[in-house]
């Protein structure tokens, strides 16, 4: 065990032998953290949280009560391999939240980046990818394996099937069934999710241009408003990306996409 002088710990809370507690931490009452857990400075669990497995956090996490973070994923295959869990900086995990482990079969790790807000009782399964700049409302679901890049909203209530994609800056509207990649940018609704336009409201608070918006949403109308191929929308969009990179999205986008785009 190594616990930084620093790091502030309730006497209820258990800390097992091997377990890395750097500087400034803060673990509330009735808290489990297990042997192979390594928790990054300034992190804070408020009370009641199980981290277990081999798992890393970073810095300046705030996790509130009744999440299970690296716990025994729920895939039959599972026979208690040695997989990880890692976490980023300053996330906030809300309360009941579960993040598993990731399995030997899959990418051997669930990731998660920085700066996401996960709510009250999301389920994140085993090697799931999530980026940077997300939100996961209430009772949020992903399956195993799923991709999430930067800036990702997903509503409340709304499952995610394993596998899926869904590309930076989309916004998947509460209570819908994700059953196919989601191509960046757009807003998605129902079950199962159909695309319902581009993000504008997103994309304007985060700075894009009028250029670049434009851009977007012709890249859009290409894909889903001009009655093209998949093929014939892709020769195109990657004529616009040659002089708006934002439209690279798409293209990095489809590259990635295994189980076909929404439609």
């Amino acid at each position: 065990m190594a616990i930084d002088k620093s790091a502030v710990i309730h006497p209820s809370s258990i800390i097992e032998d091997g377990a890395i507690i750097h500087a400034n931490v803060k673990i509330g009452p009735f808290c489990y953290i297990g042997a192979n857990v390594e928790i990054g400075s300034g992190t804070e669990l408020k009370s009641h949280i199980v981290i277990n497995g081999h798992t890393k956090l970073g810095q300046d996490n705030k996790i509130y009560q009744f999440a299970s973070i690296g716990e025994d994923n729920q895939d039959l295959k599972y026979q208690g391999e040695p997989t990880q869990t890692i976490i980023g900086d300053r996330n906030r995990i809300r309360e009941s939240v579960t993040i598993h482990r990731g399995t030997i079969q899959g990418s051997n790790v669930t990731r998660i980046g920085s700066d996401n807000l996960l709510m009250i009782n999301a389920h994140i399964a085993h090697d799931c990818q999530v980026g940077d700049h997300c939100i996961l409302a209430n009772n949020a679901t992903l399956g195993g394996h799923v991709q999430l890049d930067n800036y990702v909203i997903i509503g409340g209530m709304t499952a995610v099937h394993q596998f899926c994609v869904i590309g930076s800056h989309a916004m998947i509207g509460g209570c819908s069934g994700v059953a196919q990649d989601v191509p960046p940018y757009l807003i998605a609704q129902g079950n199962h999710a159909t695309p319902f336009g581009v993000n504008l409201v997103g994309l304007k608070r985060r700075g894009f241009s009028k250029d670049a918006l434009q851009a977007i949403n012709n890249s859009y109308k290409l894909l889903y408003r001009n009655g093209l191929s998949l093929e014939e929308a892709k020769n195109s969009i990657s004529e616009i990306a040659q002089s708006h990179p934002e439209a690279n999205q798409f293209l990095n986008f489809f590259a990635r996409s295994t189980r076909g785009i929404i439609r």
